[in-house]
């Protein structure tokens, strides 16, 4: 949700635990590690998703998690035509946590000291009312959204060309002051037919983005949206009290702390401390001391050549050169008793990343009879590099970014400069292509890729990726009968090998590394060392899938497209397990984990003209299960880390899903004394000594006769099981509405927003309903100081949601004006709209936002930046 915040983008599942971001190639030009956030979604004419091996086997050792096609608007023959498109909207939060209000919380607070054996923290919690409402604080119902668009195409039978003009400005819903986005970009593409036999043309797209965000989302460490769900609803926004204002001895009169725009200062809490801290402060401390900034050229030129029928020759040089960094300042300033500043510290940085792609290609179509062939071969290279440069200037007499330079004369221990430069990333391809059809009823494609990387090992410099597909049509056959309900029927099969070249440079030799010191005689010296033993067998992580599928037409208006896959990754990088006497500082990488997964996937379509209604409607849907099936030696890798038990939360290992939770079961609450007594091992001896009514009865798994942490198990999925979505659009004499839904589910949330470590940190309104006597409760246990039962520091399903959402996405109606009119004006089209973007959402889930992600650790949330709601008014002209 955070403005600026890159998509992530999972293709039939989660490919590799070392990463599944797809590869990205607009134009043309493959672009890794980077998202499309530098693109003007206005400028985009196609997206298309490689999602089976066979038709990503092409891009060979980097399309294992799937390729993302883009491409960009190009211009047409005839008149010059000029565009506008732009919309301003307002947004909103979508929805804010239950929390305590300072009554309520003060109420818990004393019930929890009494019970943990101290006093009363408040005496009169009724007198405190509502207290601050932090998440009101932070929220900005009204933060602005807008774009803006002009395009010009054009051209004659011999050159066309498309380029645009767009600004993008959008300011984030939490903390809108330290959180926005601002995005220009400008395009142009164009193709030139010099001679009948000879063709050239560019793509250039460049943009500038500059933004500030909250660097710590999803964190519980602190920042704006954490110390909002944290902080208690006692401590006011700012001081007033003349007693406290007019006190020397006052923490107020003695730190530097932050004060608003009126010379007040913001509070500190008295109880909740640590890393969550008065968040307005924190956003004062911030604002107008930093943002990030960057500049993008992607741009690619070709040649192309016909010396015969059916013959082309192309030849294309790809780049994308972009620029980028920030700047920031940190000011003197006290938020808390640990958290703040003591010295001014400006901090700039620059980097740059180059990457150039040079393809060749020949292609030559023949049809002779019913057959047509269609016969690809080409070459590649492909090489990136990268590097930057940082510093920090301390002590520097100023109070504020806008005053910061480093033209001040500072000492040169008070400068201090970073930097590094990338190893270039080679990438060497060739690559066929052969597509067969006979009557357009039998259809045959094979494909290979023959990849070397310079992140390969000696033994294995080239990787071969074959894919292959086969196709019938089924109703072509003279024995398929003539129909009205089943009109077209095609059966087609699939199966691929694709690659991940996601490996660290150098990570096949054995690298040397200093900091191994050691006393020879009288002198310490600094010593180097290799690092790890190499692996010269070091190389690409595989995917293999297999696809099966069909088409079908039914009543000449629904169409079915239906797949059932298997995608096997193996050989996914891990680290060695060594035996100590090897002596090695590390252990080297190897090809040894594998994974699957399995889905199927149904999409029905359907258009038809009721009188002068033109209605469409389009649903899918999929299931998909996820396993890991060999760590090889290793029995499983921890995730996150419960930051008050030190217990891992989720568990990669075979036969369960990626990340799945792990914890300790749970079998409901104590209600009585007696309960806590009666609950005993085969000897008769309490399994819960220390347990009182109230608390959590954990489940001795492994019949040990104690509860230890060999009885966490597995308890739950965080990879939803199904999503799905649909499209439906009418338009009626100028009207025009689309509406738009997706959803996901099967799979658990971990809610970690509450830190767990801070006992006096604030409450869901879910605390309400804790067990206050027997019979009150069987799933939300006492509340006491010290926790001394675990019942929230243990990880267990008592955190766990479902993560089953429904949601409308996006509803536009829209209105284009008839012709009569516009032609008046000389325009040639002119459609006005409104829009709102995830208006509705369906959910059991209890924070701001079940549609998650997070990588490795997906499902766990401990504060993501929600999405907005938003309501726009829009406006398309054509001159």
């Amino acid at each position: 949700g955070q403005p600026g915040s890159s998509e992530q983008v999972r293709v039939r599942g989660t490919t590799s635990i070392n990463g599944s971001d797809p590869l990205y190639v607009v134009d043309g030009v493959p672009l890794d590690g980077g998202g499309l956030d530098y693109l003007n979604p206005a400028d985009i004419e196609s997206i298309e998703v490689l999602k089976d091996a066979a038709s990503a086997a092409i891009y060979g050792a980097r399309a294992a998690a799937g390729v993302i096609l883009v491409t960009t608007k190009k211009g047409k023959s005839g008149t010059m035509r000029v565009s506008y498109d732009g919309y301003y909207g307002s947004q909103e939060p979508a929805r804010k946590l239950h929390l305590l209000d300072a009554e309520q919380y003060a109420t818990l607070r004393n019930e929890s000291s009494l019970a943990g054996g101290k006093g009363v923290v408040f005496a009169n919690p009724a007198s405190l009312g509502k207290g601050t409402d932090w998440q009101s604080q932070i929220f900005n119902n009204s933060a602005s959204i807008m774009s803006h668009q002009i395009g010009f195409s054009g051209g004659t039978d011999k050159s066309t060309f498309y380029s645009s003009l767009g600004y993008f400005d959008q300011n984030g819903i939490v903390a809108s002051p330290i959180s926005w986005y601002k995005r220009l970009t400008a395009r142009f593409n164009g193709s030139h037919k010099i001679k009948p036999w000879l063709t050239f043309g560019e793509n250039i797209g460049y943009s500038y983005i500059r933004n500030q965000g909250l660097g710590n989302t999803n964190s519980e460490f602190g920042g704006p949206l954490s110390s909002a769900i944290n902080l208690d609803p006692v401590t006011p926004v700012v001081i007033t009290d003349p007693t406290i204002l007019n006190d020397p001895g006052s923490i107020y009169n003695k730190e530097p702390v932050v004060r608003d725009a009126l010379g007040r200062p913001y509070s500190i809490s008295n109880y909740v401390g640590q890393e969550e801290t008065n968040p307005l402060a924190y956003i004062k401390t911030q604002q107008g001391n930093g943002y990030n900034w960057s500049h993008n050229i992607v741009a690619d030129g070709f040649v192309g050549i016909s010396p015969i029928k059916g013959l082309d020759i192309r030849s294309t040089i790809g780049t994308k050169l972009a620029f980028y960094g920030s700047n920031s300042f940190s000011p003197i300033y006290y938020l808390n008793g640990s958290q703040g500043n003591t010295i001014t510290n400006y901090y700039r940085d620059a980097e740059q990343v180059f990457i150039w792609d040079w393809e060749n290609t020949a292609s030559y179509n023949r049809h002779f009879g019913l057959h047509n062939v269609t016969a690809l071969i080409g070459q590649s290279a492909w090489e990136q590099t990268g590097s930057g440069i940082n510093g920090n200037f301390q002590y520097m007499p100023v109070t504020s970014l806008g005053q910061a330079t480093p033209n001040y004369s500072l000492p040169n221990a008070d400068k201090v400069a970073g930097g590094y430069d990338n190893v270039a990333h080679t990438v060497s391809s060739e690559f066929a292509r052969l597509n067969y059809s006979y009557d357009e009823k039998y259809l045959l494609e094979g494909q290979l890729r023959r990849d070397g990387s310079d992140r390969f090992g000696a033994n294995h410099k080239y990787g071969y990726f074959p894919g292959g597909m086969a196709g019938w049509v089924v109703s072509r056959e003279n024995f398929f009968p003539t129909n009205n309900t089943l009109t077209f029927l095609k059966i087609r099969g699939s199966y691929g090998v694709t690659g991940s070249d996601n490996l660290a440079e150098f990570a096949y030799v054995s690298t040397v590394s200093g900091g191994r010191n050691y006393t020879f005689g009288n002198n310490y010296e600094i010593g180097y060392s290799p690092n790890a033993p190499p692996n010269p067998n070091l190389k690409w992580e595989q995917t293999t899938q297999t696809d099966i599928g069909l088409e079908a037409e039914l009543f000449h208006a629904i169409n079915v497209d239906f797949d059932i896959y298997n995608k096997k990754t193996t050989g996914m990088l891990l680290t060695e397990q060594l035996p100590l006497y090897v002596g090695a500082s590390s252990s080297p990488i190897g090809n040894i984990a594998d994974m699957t997964n399995k889905g199927i996937e149904l999409e029905v379509r359907y258009k038809k003209q009721v009188g002068k209604v033109l209605l469409g409607l389009s649903a899918n849907g999929s299931l998909l299960q996820n396993r890991v099936t060999s760590l090889g030696v290793t029995p499983y890798l921890t995730g996150a880390v419960n930051q008050s038990s030190l217990y891992e939360l989720s568990r990669t290992t075979p036969g369960y899903a990626i990340g799945s939770f792990y914890g300790f079961k749970t079998l409901g609450i104590f209600q009585t004394q007696a309960d806590v007594n009666n609950y005993v091992n085969k000897s008769g001896q309490m399994l819960q000594p220390n347990a009182k009514p109230g608390d959590f009865k954990w489940a001795d798994l492994d019949g040990d006769g104690t509860i230890s942490p060999s009885d966490r198990t597995f308890i739950g999925d965080p990879t939803p099981k199904y999503t799905f979505g649909f499209t439906a659009t009418a338009a009626w004499n100028g009207f025009d509405i689309v509406v738009f839904g997706q959803g996901a589910g099967g799979n658990k949330i971990y809610q970690g927003l509450r830190r767990l470590d801070i006992q006096t940190a604030n409450y869901s309104t879910r605390a309400l309903n804790r067990w206050t006597g027997p019979g009150t409760s069987n799933d939300y246990p006492r509340l006491v100081d010290g926790d001394p039962n675990n019942n929230f520091t243990y990880p267990s399903a008592f955190n766990l949601e479902s993560g089953t959402y429904f949601r409308i996405k996006n509803l536009q109606i829209g209105y284009t004006l008839p012709q009569s009119l516009v032609r008046k004006a000389t325009l040639q089209k002119v459609r006005v709209y409104v829009s709102g973007y995830n208006l509705i959402t369906f959910t059991h889930y209890t924070g701001y936002d079940p549609e998650i992600g997070g990588g490795t650790n997906t499902s766990i949330d401990r504060g993501f930046y929600p999405q907005a709601r938003s309501f726009q008014a829009g406006l398309s002209v054509g001159f």
